[in-house]
């Protein structure tokens, strides 16, 4: 049978007699000019939101540009709030300025969700094009607190020039964060520039166990776009969620970890839960069920000495047999917190220094504390994914002396080996930062 054609659709309304609401029909014509009506959809006064202005968390939180504002000005923001609360579910509607070079003023052009307690926003040089209104956001966006209660992480990823080295307004907006997550892969915009595997690294970084594939948007961003604007998700059938806040560092070795979720299906019953847990990824992962506990489930990780890191997943089934696990890539990319050492301290020194500079420790040899002191530069940016790690000869990690988001400086890190035995240890620094990374190695010797 072949479907007919439609010509034509309209709206007929009728307003009730509050005037609170109006019940619309649809009505189209086919082929043979009859006319039929569709069951009423009521909707409220219109609110157009272009997709690309606006990122739904999925915990009660959107971020929009100002930009629906501007386009509504049949509304007040109060009205836009409400609307937004009854209908999506939102309790907390997060509007940011507008930018000055970006010409549409869609977030998605510096702006990404990487998940509900992770924001990826693009960063320029200083007073470069919209540098000051995007870092103003990022400032505001740090005082923030995400849907557990905790500060948002925010991850910085370059805005790349033109080949010609030119900025915005005197450029196409070339962005990173116009990227699109499709289940277990991210399409990243990507130009031939010579940023383009830093911002690829730095995907791979934040979203560890995903495939990051660049996608060649040369041809799409002259339009004020690239690979997000020109697709569109689509939801699955029997969509799972899994609400759960990672695990915190702890310096705790007497009591197993509390892994907590709450894990909700629209459509169908959640059979089973589990946590998958190891402290070495390469012998595999232990599986520990959950307890129901009226839909939050909980179990508990077996505690571990100081020096240890776990890794763990989490995994939900459902009566129809679908398993979804939490970080979605399970075992390829799961998380992961430190057991590390309560005598270990960070303390900044003051100046700001021009270079990396990892220092050997002092003293060394040592017995059974030493100081470590490393630098962190400027000039790549505010703040840097920092990580100082200790090892033995093997290669197994000891301990974590710090696991943070440090600013630009000097600081000096104490490790108290009192617990360690008398050998050679190598520590590492790692740190993550606007367009690249330094790593450095260096050696200390523990004599008892």
């Amino acid at each position: 049978m072949m479907l007919p054609t439609i010509r034509s659709v309209s709206w007929i309304s009728v307003t009730t007699g509050s005037g609170r609401w109006t019940t619309w029909f649809l009505r189209h014509w086919r082929d043979s000019g009859t006319s039929h009506s569709i069951r009423p959809y009521r909707r409220p006064t219109a609110l157009p939101i272009p997709a690309e202005t606006s990122w739904w968390m999925g915990f009660g939180t959107g971020f929009a540009s100002r930009l629906i504002v501007n386009e509504n000005p049949h509304l007040t923001e109060t009205a836009i709030d409400t609307i937004l609360s009854r209908y999506c579910g939102l309790h907390r509607f997060v509007k940011m300025s507008t930018l000055l070079y970006d010409g549409i003023h869609h977030i998605d052009m510096h702006m990404k969700l990487l998940d509900e307690e992770t924001l990826l926003i693009g960063q320029y040089p200083v007073n470069v094009s919209d540098y000051t209104i995007i870092e103003n956001t990022v400032a505001y966006l740090r005082t923030l607190e995400n849907c557990y209660g905790r500060p948002y992480r925010i991850v910085r990823i370059p805005m790349p020039p033109s080949s010609s080295g030119q900025y915005p307004p005197n450029s196409n907006y070339y962005t990173y964060t116009n990227s699109v997550i499709i289940n277990r892969t991210v399409l990243v915009p990507v130009y031939g520039f010579p940023l383009d595997v830093a911002a690829m690294e730095i995907y791979r970084e934040a979203m560890p166990g995903y495939t990051v594939v660049g996608y060649d948007c040369n041809a799409i961003i002259p339009q004020s776009g690239a690979i997000h604007c020109i697709t569109k998700e689509i939801g699955v059938r029997e969509p799972v969620r899994i609400a759960h806040a990672y695990h915190p560092n702890t310096t705790d070795t007497t009591a197993d970890y509390r892994v907590q979720a709450v894990i909700t299906s629209a459509r169908t019953t959640i059979d089973s839960t589990f946590i998958f847990w190891t402290t070495d990824t390469s012998s595999g992962f232990t599986a520990i069920p959950m307890t129901d506990s009226s839909g939050s489930y909980i179990g508990h990780i077996p505690r571990q000495p100081h020096g240890s890191s776990i890794w763990y997943y989490l995994s939900a089934t459902t009566g129809s047999g679908r398993t979804v696990t939490k970080p979605m890539v399970g075992a390829r990319g799961p998380f992961r917190f430190d057991i590390v050492d309560s005598t270990a301290t960070t303390v900044r020194l003051a100046g700001v220094p021009g270079s990396f500079e990892l220092s050997q420790n002092f003293p060394n040899p040592f017995n059974p504390t030493t100081t470590i002191r490393f630098s962190l530069p400027s000039s790549v940016g505010t703040l840097h994914a920092t990580s100082l790690r200790v090892y033995d000869v093997l290669g197994r990690e000891v301990t974590t002396l710090v696991h943070e988001e440090l600013e630009p400086g000097t600081y000096t890190a104490e490790w108290d080996a009192g617990q360690a035995a008398s050998g050679v240890y190598h520590y590492r620094l790692s740190v993550s930062y606007e367009g690249g990374s330094y790593v450095a190695t260096k050696k200390a010797m523990l004599l008892k």
